[in-house]
């Protein structure tokens, strides 16, 4: 209580009645997979554009990324977390100038191809003579007989072959007071590097100049190699260990910095893909609050498919598409055929915008599809709808939609993709909403807070659509008070909420029943 010794009219506020839930985002997504090039901490991005800057666009050999991420935009994704996978083995190119070092973005190959140029600054800056420039280039696809070449001065803009990416930092000094001092001004207000290509690191000394290059800029030339074997399910996972010097994959999403991931995928893993799907789905299943999508093979027969039978998936936080789409590339524009998921995800945060996570992500049109790799009528979807295969259906006159929402568990209560996920996203909120809790003095108003908070929150999604009943006594109920806790629980500090909850299932089978109806003629 305020203490009061001076006599006067003293205004307070006071806390009372429930504090409103917010709702959680459900639809940012992360995808797992190998890139052109890039950082391995996962990067947030909002658009294809800004995928390509960061990561590449060119790839082949079977890696769908750049295909995934183009496919979630343009069905509606907003936020995606990229996370490049490397193997143990690879290393990350670097070069010396003097008393710095230029270092790649991430490790691999790509790194050889990374070009360098530092000069005198060109601006007056705010660094006095302890100023340097940078410029930074990368060349995709460029033969060993390649001679590099300043890509920013005016005599070579019509140059060929011309850089996929290019960064230039004016007037970086190497003076720790100066606002301007390289350390600071290429990371963000995030601790994360700002260039896609490269770092610059003071090795030796405390107030050299970085060495000038020679005007034609030079390649990273130690190091800079990808790992010679084939992916696993422990590149996946992410630890930090050989070439990896920060934590990637899976672990990196279970840091702080990635809590608002709702939806995982990984396009395609060509080698040892069971293993990865199996770390992918008990990710999803030990966060709780995370869904997966999984493609099927490319060339398997959609009447076969079992992946809870053959692969042992028996899981509500994932759900399985067939079959492969035909979808244009994104850099050339040739066709290509290409798995589902990234595409499905799109089609996920789109109908989360439009309609709510409660709507089942299905007969909704994949935007850029231009056909399937198989064509799958009635009889082979009553085959495979029971086993938690989502079907991708060409229907004349209404495009290519999926048409299905399963997820992967034998269990009929979590037997809809919808169902799961409206769980997830009332578990979340209501968890991150009733943080304030924790302390409190656990008593009768505290009960009674916490009853009309959360009743708040339920009764804005029935309203909205997502539970079913016409009261709100038919669409949910919360029970906090000396019935679902005993002495003994309140005596050792816990609060024990019971709320029940009727969600919307879709209507999957649609019946109509028609029958004659003979009138009595009238005298």
């Amino acid at each position: 209580m305020p203490e009061y010794l001076t006599p006067g009219v003293y205004v307070e506020e006071m806390e009372r009645g429930p504090r409103p839930i917010e709702g959680v985002a459900t639809s940012t997504a992360a995808f797992l997979g190998e890139t052109e090039r890039g950082p391995l901490r996962p990067r947030l991005i909002a658009s294809y554009n800004e995928y390509a800057s960061w990561f590449g666009g060119v790839f082949a050999d079977g890696r769908y990324m750049p295909h995934a991420v183009s496919g979630f935009f343009e069905n509606g994704g907003k936020r995606l977390y990229v996370c490049r996978i490397v193997g143990s083995g690879a290393t990350t190119a670097s070069r010396i100038f003097g008393d710095f070092m230029v270092t790649a973005a991430g490790p691999g190959a790509w790194g050889r191809r990374v070009w360098v140029r530092i000069q005198d600054a060109t601006l007056e800056g705010r660094g006095g003579n302890s100023c340097f420039r940078l410029k930074l280039a990368y060349w995709s696809g460029v033969g060993d007989d390649f001679r590099p070449y300043d890509p920013f001065e005016t005599i070579n803009m019509d140059r060929l072959p011309r850089p996929q990416y290019q960064e230039d930092y004016e007037d970086l000094s190497t003076d720790p007071n100066s606002p301007d001092f390289f350390a600071q001004r290429l990371i963000d207000n995030t601790g994360q590097p700002v260039s896609a290509l490269g770092t610059i690191t003071r090795t030796a000394g405390t107030d050299s100049q970085p060495s000038p290059t020679a005007e034609t800029g030079e390649f990273l030339d130690q190091n800079g190699a990808d790992d010679p074997a084939a992916l696993g399910a422990d590149d996946f996972t992410g630890d930090k260990i050989g070439g990896r010097l920060e934590l990637s994959g899976l672990h990196a999403l279970e840091l702080d910095s990635c809590r608002d991931v709702a939806l995982v995928y990984a396009p395609h893993p060509p080698d040892n893909g069971p293993d990865i799907i199996r770390k992918i789905i008990d990710h999803s299943e030990r966060q709780r609050f995370r869904f997966a999508a999984i493609d099927c093979d490319r060339d398997a027969e959609p009447s076969s498919l079992d992946p809870r039978g053959v692969n042992g998936w028996d899981t509500s936080y994932a759900a399985f598409y067939a079959p492969w789409i035909r979808v244009s590339d994104p850099q050339s524009g040739t066709p290509e055929i290409v798995p589902p998921g990234g595409h499905v995800l799109g089609v996920y945060a789109r109908t989360d915008t439009e309609r709510g996570v409660f709507k089942a992500p299905a007969n909704e049109v994949i935007r850029g599809a231009l056909d399937v790799r198989f064509e799958i009528d009635d009889h082979t979807q009553e085959m495979v709808n029971p086993r938690g295969v989502n079907v991708i259906r060409k229907f004349p006159g209404r495009g290519i939609r999926v048409w299905g929402a399963r997820t992967l568990s034998s269990d009929p209560r979590w037997k809809y993709v919808n169902v799961r996920r409206l769980f997830i996203f009332l578990e979340r909120s209501i968890y991150e909403g009733t943080e304030w809790v924790v302390f409190e003095p656990n008593d009768d108003r505290l009960w009674a807070r916490v009853k009309d908070t959360i009743r708040l929150f339920l009764r804005a999604q029935w309203r909205a659509g997502a539970l079913l009943g016409t009261t709100e006594d038919e669409a949910f109920f919360i029970t906090c008070d000396r019935t679902t806790m005993t002495q003994d629980d309140i005596l050792n500090g816990r609060l024990i909420c019971e709320i029940g909850i009727a969600p919307i299932r879709p209507a999957e089978f649609v019946i109509f029943r028609l029958f004659q109806w003979t009138v009595e003629a009238r005298p």
